[in-house]
């Protein structure tokens, strides 16, 4: 995945509070982009760079918590929530729901600039990890019905002999299908293929 500028994403009524957050963003070599409402934001259609959410808690119609609610999930996009009047429990409640931070106005830039650089990592991370899922689904959608059978009865343990048994083919038959599952999973080895059907939540097939 080609690296692009991280992106900053500022939603908060206060002109005063985007204007500043936009400087300080830009300052650092990010790039900005602020809205005054979270229906604005919804609206903006969702970016593959890393970037992250700089959120007020309070805003008009739909409030900063409401919108971390419609985003969850969103993992490649972390949420910094900024307050003017927090609470104990609106902190915990963000928390619990994945925010990263959770700073009360006035906060200084710093805490502000290392949470937006710890939010843009986790974003980073996240990223990669959903293109190398994407990548293992492509190759796995490339097997036969044939092969994706052998493939849920190696992953399961059984040997060349009980996949043939199972399947009702012989063994050179299914050690050349085998053959074809590692090479297009791009798999090195068997526990490789066991930790790719792993993430690609494939059940195991059931011993017999």
């Amino acid at each position: 995945m080609a690296e692009s500028t991280p992106v900053v994403f500022v939603v908060d009524d206060d002109i005063s509070v985007r204007e500043s957050l936009e400087f300080l963003v830009r300052s650092v070599g990010w790039r900005p982009e602020t809205f005054d409402s979270a229906d604005d934001f919804l609206a903006r259609p969702p970016l593959s760079v890393p970037c992250c959410l700089v959120l007020d808690v309070t805003l008009p119609g739909l409030n900063g918590l409401e919108l971390q609610d419609r985003l969850a999930g969103r993992s490649e996009m972390p949420i910094i929530f900024i307050t003017g009047h927090g609470d104990v429990p609106m902190s915990v409640r963000a928390m619990k729901a994945g925010a990263i931070e959770f700073l009360t106005k006035p906060f200084d830039d710093q805490v502000l600039v290392n949470a937006i650089r710890g939010a843009i990592e986790r974003s980073r991370t996240a990223l990669r990890a959903d293109a190398e899922t994407r990548a293992l689904r492509a190759c796995y959608e490339s097997l036969t019905s044939r092969e994706r059978e052998v493939m849920a009865l190696v992953v399961a343990g059984l040997l060349n002999k009980q996949v043939g048994g199972q399947l009702g083919i012989s063994v050179i038959t299914v050690k050349a299908h085998r053959g074809q599952v590692m090479r297009k999973m791009k798999a090195d080895s068997l526990p490789d293929l066991v930790t790719m059907a792993a993430r690609l939540g494939l059940q195991a097939a059931p011993k017999h």
